[in-house]
């Protein structure tokens, strides 16, 4: 009798820690649980913060810590992307890239634009946007104080073709030749080509505190890994040419001319292309004229007849 006893008294002792245990653990998971309630992070990809939220029973507020200091000491604005008025705030940054392009375009206390930057510049997709037969999305841009001058286009520091705006935050009265021919058409040609580009930023200049009017740019950004810069004066470069006579039929240094006209002496990376390095590498002294063999396969921004004046 007393064997039996014995095992029922085991048997209820082993049970009993048994469920002590369990009882311990259950609230130990407990306790994580509602612990791990308490806290939750969000992350929002579209406007670059991350808030650290607390559950509402907590009473706790909301903490957001922003990741991006672009707009420190300015004022973020929202203006139309077909907004007609020239006038510009001060101190403000507006979203300048069309559709969820997030092309960034910064003023200065005289309302001045005088810098524009994007990670990643996104060509436009004329078969998914709504782009009217002049391959432009609006069909007129901002009368920024300027543009009514003969000589001076309505320029976009981003083009069309690159996703941009025609606000006044996007638009430089710039001029006719250099917009349409020279440097600016040069650099918005290079990124089509490229399929986009990186890193992009522009720096606008100006003359005095009173004009709209640039005095010069200066673009930088990176194509096909290789970073770029242009700064130009916002000037008529075929009037530049002339006044340094560069503008008539000068013929290359025929010391200087391969009469072979073996181009993958010259085209080192075999695209059908010959840039000015790749010229001079060559052996050949710029500029290369419209009667030189090497013109037809070279780019000539101003179309006067010349490479690398």
């Amino acid at each position: 009798m007393r064997k039996y006893i014995a095992r029922f008294v085991l048997l209820f002792t082993t049970i009993f820690i048994v469920g002590c245990a369990n009882v311990e653990d259950a609230s130990i998971m407990s306790e994580k649980t509602e612990s791990d309630e308490v806290t939750t992070v969000h992350t929002n990809e579209n406007d670059g913060e991350k808030s650290i939220s607390t559950d509402e029973s907590t009473g706790e507020e909301t903490v957001q810590e922003s990741i991006n200091d672009l707009f420190e000491g300015y004022t973020l604005i929202e203006v139309d992307g077909g907004e007609l008025s020239g006038h510009r705030e001060p101190n403000v940054v507006v979203d300048i890239g069309y559709g969820d392009r997030e092309y960034w375009a910064f003023t200065n206390e005289y309302g001045q634009l005088v810098r524009v930057v994007a990670d990643k510049i996104i060509l436009q997709d004329e078969e998914n946007e709504p782009v009217l037969p002049s391959g432009r999305y609006y069909p007129d841009e901002a009368k920024v104080p300027g543009v009514e001058r003969e000589d001076l286009d309505e320029g976009h520091i981003i083009a069309d073709s690159l996703g941009g705006v025609s606000n006044a935050y996007n638009i430089t009265p710039q001029n006719s030749t250099l917009n349409r021919h020279g440097d600016q058409a040069y650099m918005e040609d290079a990124i089509r080509k490229a399929g986009g580009a990186t890193n992009f930023e522009a720096i606008i200049t100006y003359p005095n505190t009173e004009t709209q009017i640039p005095s010069s740019y200066q673009y930088t950004y990176t194509i096909n890994g290789n970073t770029i810069v242009d700064i130009f004066e916002n000037v008529d470069p075929d009037k530049v040419n002339a006044s340094l006579n560069l503008t008539g039929n000068t013929s290359t240094d025929s010391s200087n001319l391969n009469t072979n006209g073996d181009l993958s002496r010259v085209d080192t990376n075999g695209d059908g292309k010959v840039t000015i390095k790749e010229a001079k590498e060559a052996g050949f002294s710029m500029p290369i004229t419209s009667d030189h063999w090497l013109y037809p396969y070279m780019y000539d921004a101003d179309q006067d007849g010349m490479v690398g004046e």
